[in-house]
Protein backbone atom coordinates (compact mmCIF):
# COMPACT_ATOMS: atom_id res chain seq x y z
CA UNK A 1 0.00 0.00 0.00
CA UNK A 2 1.25 3.42 -0.96
CA UNK A 3 1.44 6.05 1.83
CA UNK A 4 3.70 8.91 0.63
CA UNK A 5 5.70 10.44 3.47
CA UNK A 6 5.45 13.99 2.05
CA UNK A 7 1.68 14.16 2.62
CA UNK A 8 -0.58 14.59 5.63
CA UNK A 9 -3.64 12.41 6.29
CA UNK A 10 -6.99 12.43 8.05
CA UNK A 11 -8.69 9.69 10.05
CA UNK A 12 -11.37 9.76 7.31
CA UNK A 13 -8.77 8.69 4.68
CA UNK A 14 -8.22 11.96 2.86
CA UNK A 15 -4.68 13.04 2.00
CA UNK A 16 -3.52 16.62 1.86
CA UNK A 17 -0.46 18.17 0.25
CA UNK A 18 0.48 21.59 1.62
CA UNK A 19 2.05 24.07 -0.80
CA UNK A 20 2.36 27.42 0.94
CA UNK A 21 -1.15 28.82 1.47
CA UNK A 22 -2.75 26.22 -0.83
CA UNK A 23 -3.53 22.57 -0.21
CA UNK A 24 -4.36 19.77 -2.64
CA UNK A 25 -6.78 17.13 -1.32
CA UNK A 26 -7.74 13.63 -2.44
CA UNK A 27 -8.49 10.21 -0.98
CA UNK A 28 -5.81 7.73 -0.01
CA UNK A 29 -4.76 4.58 -1.79
CA UNK A 30 -6.30 2.65 1.10
CA UNK A 31 -9.64 4.47 0.70
CA UNK A 32 -9.89 3.95 -3.04
CA UNK A 33 -9.06 0.27 -2.55
CA UNK A 34 -11.82 -0.10 0.05
CA UNK A 35 -14.35 1.68 -2.17
CA UNK A 36 -13.58 -0.27 -5.33
CA UNK A 37 -14.19 1.06 -8.83
CA UNK A 38 -15.01 4.75 -8.60
CA UNK A 39 -17.62 5.90 -11.10
CA UNK A 40 -18.34 9.49 -10.04
CA UNK A 41 -16.82 12.29 -7.94
CA UNK A 42 -19.23 15.02 -6.82
CA UNK A 43 -17.91 18.30 -5.44
CA UNK A 44 -20.51 21.06 -5.15
CA UNK A 45 -18.53 23.30 -2.80
CA UNK A 46 -16.38 25.12 -5.39
CA UNK A 47 -15.83 28.75 -4.24
CA UNK A 48 -17.29 27.91 -0.80
CA UNK A 49 -15.43 28.06 2.49
CA UNK A 50 -15.75 24.67 4.14
CA UNK A 51 -14.99 24.05 7.81
CA UNK A 52 -12.51 21.42 8.98
CA UNK A 53 -14.32 18.07 9.23
CA UNK A 54 -17.32 19.17 7.14
CA UNK A 55 -18.38 17.37 3.96
CA UNK A 56 -16.99 18.94 0.77
CA UNK A 57 -18.33 16.35 -1.67
CA UNK A 58 -18.82 12.66 -2.25
CA UNK A 59 -17.32 9.82 -4.20
CA UNK A 60 -19.48 7.15 -5.78
CA UNK A 61 -18.21 3.64 -6.35
CA UNK A 62 -20.03 0.74 -7.97
CA UNK A 63 -21.47 -0.47 -4.64
CA UNK A 64 -21.42 2.56 -2.35
CA UNK A 65 -21.32 6.34 -1.95
CA UNK A 66 -18.94 7.91 0.55
CA UNK A 67 -18.74 11.48 1.85
CA UNK A 68 -15.51 13.44 1.47
CA UNK A 69 -14.42 15.38 4.56
CA UNK A 70 -12.42 18.61 4.58
CA UNK A 71 -9.01 18.12 6.25
CA UNK A 72 -8.82 21.79 7.30
CA UNK A 73 -10.88 24.95 6.98
CA UNK A 74 -10.51 26.76 3.68
CA UNK A 75 -12.06 27.92 0.44
CA UNK A 76 -12.39 25.33 -2.31
CA UNK A 77 -10.67 27.15 -5.19
CA UNK A 78 -10.35 24.38 -7.76
CA UNK A 79 -11.93 21.04 -8.68
CA UNK A 80 -10.03 18.47 -10.74
CA UNK A 81 -12.20 18.60 -13.85
CA UNK A 82 -10.43 15.56 -15.31
CA UNK A 83 -12.46 13.50 -12.82
CA UNK A 84 -15.69 14.43 -14.62
CA UNK A 85 -14.69 12.28 -17.60
CA UNK A 86 -12.28 9.92 -15.84
CA UNK A 87 -13.32 9.31 -12.21
CA UNK A 88 -11.26 6.10 -12.34
CA UNK A 89 -8.12 8.31 -12.02
CA UNK A 90 -8.85 8.20 -8.28
CA UNK A 91 -8.29 4.42 -8.43
CA UNK A 92 -5.30 4.41 -10.77
CA UNK A 93 -3.42 7.46 -9.43
CA UNK A 94 -4.93 8.63 -6.10
CA UNK A 95 -1.94 10.83 -5.17
CA UNK A 96 -1.36 12.26 -8.65
CA UNK A 97 -3.89 12.71 -11.44
CA UNK A 98 -6.69 11.56 -9.09
CA UNK A 99 -6.51 14.61 -6.79
CA UNK A 100 -9.92 16.13 -6.07
CA UNK A 101 -9.76 19.75 -4.89
CA UNK A 102 -7.41 22.61 -4.16
CA UNK A 103 -8.06 24.71 -1.08
CA UNK A 104 -6.97 28.18 0.05
CA UNK A 105 -5.99 27.41 3.66
CA UNK A 106 -7.81 29.61 6.19
CA UNK A 107 -6.03 28.45 9.37
CA UNK A 108 -2.62 26.86 8.92
CA UNK A 109 -2.50 25.89 12.62
CA UNK A 110 -5.00 23.11 11.74
CA UNK A 111 -2.20 21.31 9.88
CA UNK A 112 -1.03 20.15 13.30
CA UNK A 113 -4.27 18.13 13.66
CA UNK A 114 -3.41 15.96 10.64
CA UNK A 115 -1.64 12.61 10.68
CA UNK A 116 1.80 11.97 9.23
CA UNK A 117 2.41 8.89 7.08
CA UNK A 118 3.54 6.76 10.04
CA UNK A 119 0.47 7.64 12.14
CA UNK A 120 -1.84 7.01 9.18
CA UNK A 121 -0.28 3.62 8.55
CA UNK A 122 -0.89 2.69 12.20
CA UNK A 123 -4.52 3.84 11.85
CA UNK A 124 -5.28 1.62 8.88
CA UNK A 125 -3.49 -1.39 10.31
CA UNK A 126 -5.73 -1.07 13.36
Amino acid sequence: MNIPSNLKYTKDHEWIKIDGETATVGITDFAQGELGDIVYVDVDTLDDTVEEGAVFGSVEAVKTVSDLFMPLTGEVIEFNEALEDEPELVNSDPYGKGWMIKVAIADSSQIENLLDAEAYQKLIKG
